[in-house]
């Protein structure tokens, strides 16, 4: 599955920025991004007859608090090296780098021949734990059957997001929102959108499969909690 990203996301990153007009630069870069997508991640399922069925998730969430009551302190900068939402079931040892092609501007995924069970990181973004969005990407199914997000209907509000680091810390992040919407309503400004504190954003495929690839995008929203 692809993501379809316009080219100035490479320019919205928030982990090594610093002054006031590299926060202005983001800024501008992500209001460009908000209007000029065609939409999210594309391309799920497709083909196999071993499909796991629809995932209807359903779109939630919780009473908005301001501050996050339990947020936590953010964390420096260290790569994702795995995954776990027990929740799902999930337990995943690896993170593979994503990045956006800078013809297409679309933004990679796990390779679904080789990682449909292994997690991607947007490496234009922070890293898990610092302030700001970080964002991974992870299949739901691909042509070889169900993937690493097979189970994506089990997982509810509260439920925790846990990505080890290479600093050998875990960021725990407890998720707020969950959105299940149809691709070409992505909310690129919501998902990419700068914030003052650590947040995760987990995108993986749902709705129905038509023309051999899933319609909808579910979308976790999850606020640092514990590292």
């Amino acid at each position: 599955m692809t993501s379809t990203l316009a080219a100035p996301v490479r320019r919205a990153r928030t982990g090594r920025a610093r002054t006031g007009r590299a926060r202005t630069g983001r800024a501008v870069a992500t209001a460009v991004l908000a209007v000029a997508v065609s939409g999210g991640l594309a391309a799920c399922g497709g083909g196999s007859t071993k499909l796991p069925p629809d995932p209807e998730v359903g779109s939630t969430a919780a009473p908005a608090l301001t501050p996050v009551v339990d947020a936590a302190p953010a964390l420096p900068r260290s790569k994702p090296t795995g995954m776990k939402i027990d929740a799902a079931g999930v337990d995943a040892k690896r993170m593979v780098d994503l990045a956006v092609d800078p013809v297409s501007g679309e933004l990679g995924v796990p390779d679904a021949d080789t990682d449909a069970d292994t997690p991607g990181w947007w490496t234009e973004g922070v890293t898990p734990g610092e302030k700001g969005v970080s964002v991974l990407v992870a299949h739901f199914d691909t042509r070889h059957g169900p993937a690493l997000m097979k189970d994506v209907k089990k997982i509810g509000l509260g439920d925790v997001v846990e990505v080890p680091r290479e600093d050998g810390r875990t960021a725990r992040f407890k998720i707020r929102e969950i959105e299940d919407v149809n691709k070409k309503d992505f909310p690129t400004g919501k998902v990419y959108g700068d914030t003052d504190r650590p947040e995760l954003r987990l995108l993986t495929c749902g709705g129905e499969v038509r023309n051999g690839h899933r319609t909808n995008n579910v979308i976790f929203y999850a606020d640092l909690v514990a590292a």
